[in-house]
This record gives C-alpha cells, structure tokens and sequence, in this order.
C-alpha cells in the first residue's frame, strides 16, 4: 500500500463512522452566505437556508480526507456533538483576495455550501486559512430543521436531462453542466455539445478508465441572448447565469459572479460537481475547487480546456505553468507547503509525492531529457519559475496538451473518483 493512500484511510478512521440514515434525509440543505474582506481580512454573514430535491454526495464517505481547499465547513450534531459532515473548497472571493483590486477595497461575495438535509438541530462552523494554511474558525450557526424559515419553493422550474447515466447518484461523481448563453432556438445545440464535452472527458486517463463511475446531467435552461460578457468589447448579454470574460481584468478568465442563480439551477439534479458550458467560439474558462468549473463550447481548444479545468474543480489540481499572465499577486507562498496535491515548495514534501520518486532521481529534478518521463520535482509551477515546483516535466496541468495527466495528478483524481464512489 503506498504511502499517501496509507495516510489518507488513517485519517478517514480518526473518526467514527456516520451512519447517513441516522443523521440525515436523502435531500439537500443549502445554506447562502456572503463572504466579505480584503487582502489581508475576511468575515462570513447568513443569508439564507433552502431545501433542494436531491443529495449527489455519498452517503459512505461523509468525512473530508484530504484538506484541500482554502476553506473548511463541518457539520455537528447539536445533542452529541458528533462531527456528521465536513467538506473543503475554495472560492472566487479567495482568488480575489491576491488582486491588486482587493488591496484597496472591502468586497461580498454571495457563496453557498450544501450538505445532506439533517434529522435533528445541527451546528455549522466555517473556517478559514491563515498565511500558514492553518485553518482558522471564523463563524459558526445553529440550523432547526425544521424552521419554517428554510425556503421550499422553487422559483422556477427547469427540466434535467441525462448525458451519462451510470446508476445510483451516491455512489457515482454526479456533474451537472449548466448551460450559458445559448437561447431557446440553441437548447439542442447545447444537448449535442453536452454528449461531446462527455466524451472529451472519457477521452483522458484516467476519467476514461472510471466512465461507469460518473453521472452526467444538463440542465434545459435557456437565456435571452446567445454568447457572453466581454466588458473589454463593451458586449453585454443576459444569460442565466451571468458569465463574463475579464474576471480580475484577465481576458481570458471566463467566471460568474451570480452565486444563487447557479446553485438553483444546479438544484434541479444531483450534483457533486457544477460545469458551466458559455456558448462561445473565444478562448477561455475557469475553476475552482468545489465551486465550479466553466468551459467555451466552440474554440479549437475546448476539448484541453473543459478537461484541464476539471482537473482544478474536482481534483484541486493547481497550474503548473509558470509563463503565463494571471490576476494573482503571491497566490504560493514560499514558505508553506501548498494545498494542491500537484504541487510543492519542498517545505514539506514528504507529505507529497515525495513517494513516487525512483531513488536516482535529484531533487529538485533538472528538467533535462534524462528525467523527462521520471517523477521529480521539476521547478517552475504555480504561476512562478522559482520556487514552486511539479512533478513531471510535461503535464495537462502545464501545457495546452490532451489525455496527459502526469502520474501524480492521474492518482489524485483517481483517489477523488475513489472517494466518492466506493
């Protein structure tokens, strides 16, 4: 057994086994809140609880394993105070915390987390990390299930449909895609585009070995106009979704800010991941770790793009290119270890991919024909050509390249697949 597999079922049995049908109904709980700061602060508020139809998630694994993501929640049981739920993720207002722009404002962003609807009173605790990646309470709140306060209707209703259907939602990686700026006249366009974006992401290893162990859905929901924003161009369309180019003034980062809008229309099928497909020919996208994903339908490059952004969303899979503009400003900092499982300072790099290294292979690793096909630690990645490191000299993770995920992001995504569907 290797060693990070070894570590990840110690950590699993740390605690006791949740039994999902003690705790909780098969359906969702999901709970709005704004996130607001700067650089160097951040606060949560309440918004709001809603009741949603389905639980994607497993119903085994109920407990994070890997401390991915910049922020924690977890779930108590109020009686026993019994930990029930926990999931990591990061968000765009974490990314917008490097920005030049949040140096000199105070900004809220609307996020959500969902977690299986409970039985009984529970307790939720948000957390934060530090400049350590030390996770940091900063708000806890109390949820009644049966407060008369949690919203049931369903403002509008959407019809899902099957792309992939590979059996019983907890038990498969359930993707949702939403789709972006394609009109009424374009609904069939974008069912087409579904079935071709599936087959993009069977088309790589190791998602093509683990097809029967993932769902695909779409959601039938048109907007009023066909494309996207592009706030450089002055093109503005209303879509239901919102998307935009120029998130952070970077052209090619294609993101949304209309948090509540997305996770309703999400709602209308079991979900553990959110694909946004935008209807457009320009170059672009985005991701991030249990938030969401966004993909073009219609550039030559869509196939690497909807693939190497999944590996961001479901993964936490960071870039390992290092030449390319970003918004970022000392996204890595020199002296923590990062959180994603491709990449590393060597602060800490036992708690890597230290493992899958052959012993003859130096470290840091020159990036040299002799080590092309070795795992090492090769420098340049995370946006930077010093100090942060990757693990192979080639990878999806680093160049616009297809079925070529490296031997580490290729076991990270097979332990997530794992995770949920074992």
């Amino acid at each position: 057994m290797n060693t990070i597999f070894s570590i990840l079922l110690i950590t699993s049995s740390v605690y006791p086994q949740v039994h999902f049908d003690e705790f909780f109904y098969e359906k969702t709980l999901r709970m709005d809140y704004f996130h607001t700061g700067n650089n160097k602060e951040d606060t949560y508020s309440f918004d709001e609880l809603i009741e949603e139809p389905y639980w994607g998630g497993s119903k085994e694994n109920l407990i994070d394993i890997f401390n991915y993501g910049k922020y924690k929640v977890e779930l108590y049981d109020e009686i026993s105070g019994k930990l029930i739920y926990s999931s990591t993720y990061s968000t765009l207002f974490n990314e917008w915390q490097t920005t030049k722009e949040a140096k000199q404002t105070t900004k809220s962003f609307s996020e959500t987390v969902v977690f299986p609807y409970p039985k009984k009173p529970v307790m939720i605790e948000f957390y934060s990390r530090n400049k350590e990646n030390e996770l940091i309470k900063k708000f806890e709140y109390k949820i009644d299930p049966e407060n008369y306060f949690i919203k049931t209707e369903r403002s509008e209703k959407y019809n899902s449909f099957e792309v992939v259907n590979s059996g019983e939602s907890s038990a498969k990686v359930d993707i949702v895609i939403i789709p972006d700026g394609y009109t009424v006249d374009e609904m069939d366009k974008f069912k087409e585009d579904c079935n071709r974006f599936a087959g993009y992401l069977f088309g790589s290893s190791p998602f093509k070995e683990n097809k029967d162990k993932f769902n695909i859905w779409g959601i039938d929901a048109p907007s009023e106009d066909s494309g996207t924003d592009i706030p450089a161009e002055d093109v503005w369309n209303n879509t239901v979704v919102s998307s935009r180019f120029y998130t952070f003034d970077l052209e090619r980062y294609l993101m949304t800010r209309a948090n509540k809008e997305l996770r309703t229309l999400a709602s209308y099928a079991p979900y553990d991941q959110i694909y946004i497909l935008v209807n457009s020919q320009k170059y672009g996208g985005g991701s991030i770790y249990n938030h969401y994903s966004v993909c073009i339908s219609d550039n030559n490059n869509s196939e690497f793009v909807f693939v190497h952004e999944f590996g961001h969303g479901f993964a936490s899979l960071g870039d390992e290119y290092y030449t390319s503009d970003v918004a970022y400003n000392d996204f890595y900092s020199a002296e923590v270890e990062p959180l994603d499982p491709n990449l590393t300072t060597l602060v800490d790099f036992d708690s890597k991919w230290k493992y899958m290294v052959e012993e003859a292979t130096p470290i840091p690793t020159p990036d040299t024909e002799e080590y092309a096909d070795k795992v090492g630690a090769f420098e340049g990645g995370g946006y930077v050509a010093e100090g942060v490191y990757r693990p192979f000299a080639d990878c999806t993770m680093k160049s616009n390249s297809i079925d070529n995920f490296c031997p580490v992001c290729t076991r990270a995504i097979q332990q997530m697949i794992d995770f949920y569907t074992e």
